[in-house]
């Protein structure tokens, strides 16, 4: 990270060019200053509730893939800040086609969140939740055969009962979050929840993204724009029906480094 352009009330004076040049040094931020900049938030005291966060890539054009996987239009920093937001999270949740395409492993412990992540009541490293209605999966896949927490797999309760027997014979633990074959987002976040999993963040792909902003339950997006252009039919960073009203959100922080943005935005 090159550049912090600031947002809040007491770093306004500050957002000048002449200002950010003598407030942040041009150098890379540590992992430690990124966990901070992307920390969750502190909420109210009382029971706790889930905040869930998206991590999305998307070009200037707007496509959120390049030959059907985001790695093309991404770069080293970008997978500094998806790694950093890994590291936060108690659960990382995915749609089943994004396992597939994107070609999914587990979150793997990393020595230099250990300490955080003990300070805070967390595993050692984040369980991937899949949604998935079909529950069509590769069990043999180190996803579900060598994790270091057991995959979850969020799907309806008419999924078929051979494919939940054999996910849960491979050792993922499956999660019922609709009464049909899909999959409600706002029973999916609950059921999160109620497996102690507060800290929440999503990985898309765009139809997911598209369904939990439907459902009103996305409370944060960390969208980096990659100074590229593709043209093309790829997806946007969500899809699926529009919704009524668009949503607000409001930006809480923007970084730059060489070209490419990384924001957040919170909902307003």
């Amino acid at each position: 990270m090159r550049r912090l352009f600031p947002v809040s009330e007491e770093a306004a004076g500050l957002a000048t060019d002449e200002g950010v040049g003598a407030a942040v040094q041009a150098r890379e931020w540590s992992l430690a200053e990124l966990a901070e900049a992307y920390a969750y938030p502190q909420l109210p005291p009382g029971e706790p509730r889930p905040w869930l966060r998206a991590n999305m890539v998307s070009t200037l054009d707007g496509a959120a893939q390049h030959d059907g996987r985001s790695q093309p239009i991404s770069n080293a920093t970008d997978m500094r800040v998806f790694g950093t937001l890994r590291a936060l999270a108690d659960v990382v949740i995915v749609g089943a086609e994004t396992v597939r395409q994107e070609g999914y492993r587990p979150a793997r412990a990393r020595e230099e969140f250990a300490e955080r992540r003990a300070a805070a009541g967390q595993g050692p490293a984040p369980a991937i939740a899949v949604v998935t209605a079909s529950l069509d999966l590769d069990f043999s896949l180190p996803l579900f055969t060598s994790p270091l927490v057991p995959t979850l797999l969020l799907t309806g309760a008419a999924a078929s009962p051979e494919r939940r027997a054999a996910a849960e014979k491979a050792g993922a633990r499956v999660v019922i979050a609709g009464d049909g074959v899909g999959v409600d987002p706002v029973r999916a976040v609950r059921a999160l929840a109620e497996l102690g999993h507060t800290r929440l963040l999503t990985e898309g792909g765009p139809r997911l993204l598209g369904q939990l902003v439907a459902a009103e339950v996305l409370d944060e997006l960390c969208l980096t724009v990659s100074p590229m252009l593709t043209a093309g039919d790829a997806q946007r960073i969500a899809g699926g029906p529009s919704v009524t009203v668009p949503h607000r959100f409001a930006l809480m922080s923007l970084l730059e480094e060489d070209g490419f943005l990384y924001s957040r935005y919170r909902r307003s």
